[in-house]
């Protein structure tokens, strides 16, 4: 008995979300705009193109890396530690 109640409950809270979701979509929607299946596959399509543009950039990186970034950051770092840069006046040496 008590599970027939919360099957009629949800039902109602579901028509009620239906309800809803159909006004909302009604005025955003295919009804409102006839070009509204147009931009949103321009749209969807610009980001599925984004994201496919990023994993093959991210896909590049990992498999050849930056290239010589690891060669000048370590020269940097050692620039950085000759010259006492980036330290607290603590740190530096006198």
């Amino acid at each position: 008995m008590i599970i027939l109640v919360m099957m009629d409950a949800m039902a109602g809270i579901f028509a009620l979300l239906g309800g809803l979701l159909e006004s909302v979509a009604g005025q955003i929607g295919p009804q409102f705009d006839p070009l509204f299946f147009d931009v949103m596959i321009y749209i969807v399509g610009t980001m599925m193109f984004g994201v496919f543009l990023l994993s093959i950039i991210a896909f590049w990186t990992k498999r050849k890396g930056i290239g010589a970034r690891e060669a000048w950051v370590a020269e940097l770092e050692k620039y950085y530690e000759r010259e006492g840069i980036g330290l607290l006046p603590e740190e530096r040496r006198v």
